[in-house]
């Protein structure tokens, strides 16, 4: 990182500035302001001093600039607010179940900083009751289904709770004798990475109920190298010292990551700092997004491109995308067909399922696609394809 850059993120004490109104980014010209803060109206901004901080403002298309700050093409009429339907796998308050082993806490309603392209931005928005802070329910839903050996706790953004609640759901969670792994699905190591070094008692947790055989994974989200500042980095090897298992995932986002020397050189340090990327998502077609999506086809060849390039362990992320009916790996492209792959599927029955769809370099997802001959083939999985199946 620049060294003028190191100097503005540091810190100079333990305690971050959050900044929800643009206003309070005196870099952003005043001839912009009206016009961002009328997209901040719809779907709302939030920051920190360190995280802004990153940002090289002399460098119209910085990464970091792009992650965070408005855009004025988000207010293009384009895709809808909840992309995957997340509606239909809701159970009850807060708790989405999709897969037979895996169940979703929406446990928090806020994140450290609200990255444009999210995909989950209803949840920030007034009048939205989605997630659920009380989680009791969730927890006795989990207990009375010895099938789920998985909880990701998510929402908004786990880390941003007191410590006080994330102990208490982790020492619940380890009273219910079939959940095998707790995720913490978080942004904070790149948002805030003294959330983690600055709490010893969070540490202390750690150690304490992530346990050789019951482990908690941390699913960090870095999506551009420029994120993994030393603190960043320090972060991730607290976590790793105090037994949390780490990976990353991240959408593959326009004028952010959609360079296959950009995404190979994330990839590969993550693998170096023992965070190896595990998926690289096909955004969804979410209300505002426009200017952040790629299409399936362009975002393949990135996502090729980019696994020629390093090690093994920085070759070991799957290009999916999450549809309502299950995550679908993105498996190859060729001159006349898409071929796709239901890594993880809602219906027992797709799970598994090789389909094959024209090409159509225009299409985002997997509904603006037709498929080859009229009907999607099905061919026997094969037990290669399945052997990595027991995660969401």
């Amino acid at each position: 990182m620049d060294e003028h850059l190191t100097a503005r993120c540091t810190p100079s004490s333990g305690r971050l500035k959050y900044l929800r109104h643009l206003h309070q980014v005196p870099e952003i010209p005043k001839s912009e302001l009206a016009r961002l803060e009328e997209v901040a109206r719809q779907y709302p901004f939030r920051t920190n001093t360190y995280y802004i901080g990153l940002i090289n403002w002399s460098e119209p298309k910085d990464p970091v600039r792009q992650i965070i700050i408005p855009r004025r093409e988000e207010l293009n009429d384009w895709g809808s607010l909840d992309a995957s339907s997340e509606s239909l796998v809701t159970v009850s308050h807060g708790i989405q179940h999709k897969y037979p082993h895996t169940v979703l806490l929406l446990c928090n309603e806020i994140c450290g900083g609200y990255c444009r392209y999210c995909f989950r931005k209803r949840l920030f928005m007034d009048g939205c009751n989605e997630a659920n802070l009380d989680v009791r329910e969730g927890l006795r839903y989990i207990a009375d289904n010895p099938d789920i050996t998985n909880v990701l706790l998510t929402g908004g953004d786990p880390l941003m709770m007191s410590t006080r609640r994330l102990v208490a759901i982790f020492a619940a969670l380890r009273e219910i004798p079939h959940v095998r792994v707790i995720r913490i699905g978080s942004k904070m190591p790149a948002f805030n990475p003294w959330r983690l070094l600055g709490d010893n008692e969070l540490q202390q947790a750690l150690q304490m109920y992530s346990e050789p055989r019951r482990r908690i994974y941390l699913m960090a989200h870095f999506d551009h190298a420029r994120e993994l500042t030393d603190a960043a980095v320090e972060g991730i090897a607290c976590f790793l010292r105090n037994g949390v298992i780490c990976v990353n995932q991240c959408p593959l986002i326009r004028g952010i990551n959609d360079d296959p020397a950009v995404l190979a050189d994330l990839f590969q340090q993550l693998a170096w700092i023992g965070c190896p990327p595990y998926y690289v998502f096909q955004g969804r077609p979410t209300a505002g997004n426009q200017p952040y999506s790629v299409p399936i086809v362009q975002g393949w060849e990135i996502f090729r491109e980019a696994l020629r390039r390093g090690s093994g362990l920085a070759r070991r992320p799957r290009f999916v995308m999450s549809h309502k009916t299950g995550k679908i790996e993105i498996l190859a492209v060729d001159d006349t067909r898409i071929y796709l792959r239901y890594h993880r599927a809602r219906d027992e029955e797709d799970r598994g399922r090789v389909m094959a769809f024209r090409r159509d370099d225009a299409a985002f997802w997997l509904d603006d696609l037709d498929p080859w001959d009229n009907e999607p083939p099905m061919f026997e999985p094969s037990p290669l394809l399945e052997m990595s199946d027991g995660l969401l």
